[in-house]
């Protein structure tokens, strides 16, 4: 039997945990959206929110945390988050599962709200920044779920459709064509 990255076995499981350890460690000790900023710096102090793993083989790529989840620390503790594991149809404890399921948003901090209260997209600093190097540390994701629009453009590329229904409604000519993380 030929052992996987996430096996504690294999000669370079060493070399990957560490590898993840250390961006993780960045990414939360970033601050490039507070310091240098691509726009306006973010209005409170940076809390990036992600839950990665060597072992994990489903990735969700949502798009930042709100408000609940910025407060929390935990991703997808919100309405949104029991509309998501209602769909995948799993329970908490295997959605939070970090050994199976990493949680990678496109923004790791809560982007702020418009002037209606509304929460701004993703800040563009973020997957430029680590989506490589995280994705490069965790080798066995084998399904990827890019939630909202903006996962959806940044992990198809050219295979998004216009808009999120169209993208959805071609999910299996889009898993046809193979695309993995980058």
């Amino acid at each position: 039997m030929t052992p996987r990255l996430g096996d504690r076995s294999h000669p370079d499981s060493e070399a990957v945990e560490a590898a993840l350890a250390e961006v993780t460690a960045s990414v939360r000790a970033c601050r490039i959206c507070r310091d240098r900023p691509s726009g306006t710096p973010l209005p409170h102090e940076p809390t990036p929110v992600l839950r990665v793993s060597t072992t994990a083989t489903i990735c969700v790529a949502g798009q930042a945390p709100g408000t609940r989840v910025h407060a929390s620390g935990v991703p997808f503790t919100d309405p949104s988050g029991d509309r998501l594991r209602a769909w995948m149809g799993v329970d908490a404890g295997t959605f939070y599962d970090v050994g199976r399921v990493a949680i990678v948003p496109m923004g790791f901090c809560f982007p702020g709200q418009d002037a209606r209260g509304a929460d701004l997209p993703p800040r563009r600093e973020c997957a430029p920044a680590w989506r490589a190097s995280l994705f490069a540390a965790m080798p066995n994701i084998g399904l990827l779920l890019a939630v909202g629009s903006y996962a959806q453009a940044w992990h198809l590329g050219p295979l998004a459709r216009p808009t999120l229904t169209e993208t959805v409604a071609t999910w299996r000519e889009l898993a046809a064509a193979g695309r993995r993380p980058v």
